[in-house]
């Protein structure tokens, strides 16, 4: 190694572990800057919660679609500018994602108390944790440290978030992209154990598909018929869905999964014993869905210098 390249080869890999160690997330990120960041948004999630329980899973759902696309950096929360077309009107958001005001509040407050240091992806991550908890789910470590994205693209949006029609295997592909693990796809898929869907997203599944029960694929139609109501809304899991439970995986067990996505987990596939050993283990699908949820926490934050720290959510400083 030349020494004008580096003139000593310590150096260069003490430089290395700096630039990896900057880059880690740290779950005491806050505890000097802002220490009580995360008071204020588990109170301002409980509040949210409490007026509408459904809340709870859509906080956790904008956690996710915004991980999925180009990582945890609260691209999902920017609006459209004049230099690029954002997440929101993707397909898979588009009346859709829902809870942004909540995020505009938590935000408020927080730059109230200290203004210019948490960032928007910081919240969605913590706000997920809080409203999974908050619905009887488990809790877990949030590791922090992410900063914001400056820009958003529709188009990855539309090309990254797994669509509720997919089969078994496009499934895996799309998680094992993220570097998830097909165990992992079904451990996160569980974050259905709450919230609603829209008719025109399970309309072919209850009038065309044969691996449904007959009385659950009934009492579905009578909110969404063949025709119309697109937007009519139906429990994404038709026993508890105020709950943060395993019932998911029991419906599932019963062919009453309201989704295509949601039944390919439970239908001879590779993936019929995962959902098995969660129907009858709620302990380990929390145990497992506190991992997973750290390590899409963890999907290509922005950290150190890059990106910035949005004092408004909807839009670039």
């Amino acid at each position: 190694m030349a020494i004008s390249d580096c003139y000593r080869a310590w150096v260069c890999v003490l430089l290395m572990v700096l630039g990896l160690a900057s880059a880690q997330l740290t779950s005491n990120f806050y505890d000097t800057s802002c220490p009580k960041a995360l008071s204020i948004i588990r109170s301002a999630v409980l509040s949210a919660v409490y007026k509408e329980h459904r809340m709870g899973a859509s906080l956790l759902r904008l956690h996710f679609h915004d991980c999925f696309v180009n990582g945890c950096d609260a691209s999902v929360l920017l609006d459209d500018t004049s230099s690029f077309t954002g997440e929101k009107t993707a397909a898979a958001n588009t009346n859709s994602l829902r809870g942004f005001e909540v995020i505009d509040d938590i935000k408020s407050k927080l730059e109230a108390a200290c203004p210019g240091v948490v960032s928007c992806a910081d919240i969605l991550a913590v706000a997920a944790r809080d409203s999974v908890f908050s619905l009887g789910g488990p809790s877990w470590t949030v590791e922090l440290g992410r900063r914001d994205s400056t820009t958003a693209s529709k188009d990855a949006a539309t090309q990254d978030i797994p669509s509720p029609l997919m089969d078994l295997g496009d499934l895996i592909k799309a998680f094992s992209k993220k570097g998830f693990t097909a165990k992992e796809m079904v451990t996160l898929s569980g974050g259905h154990t709450t919230g609603q869907a829209r008719c025109q997203l399970f309309r072919g599944r209850i009038y065309n598909e044969t691996t449904i029960d007959t009385d659950f694929a009934t009492s579905v139609k009578s909110k969404c018929p063949s025709l119309g109501n697109d937007d009519s809304l139906s429990p994404l899991d038709v026993t508890s869905n105020v709950l943060f439970d395993n019932a998911y995986y029991k419906n599932l067990v019963k062919n009453k999964g309201l989704l295509h996505s949601d039944q390919q987990l439970f239908s001879g596939g590779s993936t019929d014993s995962q959902v098995t050993t969660y129907s009858n283990n709620p302990a380990a699908f929390f145990q497992d869905f506190a991992s997973a949820m750290v390590k899409m926490g963890n999907l290509s934050p922005l950290t150190g210098s890059s990106g910035q720290i949005r004092t408004d959510c909807r839009k670039v400083n």
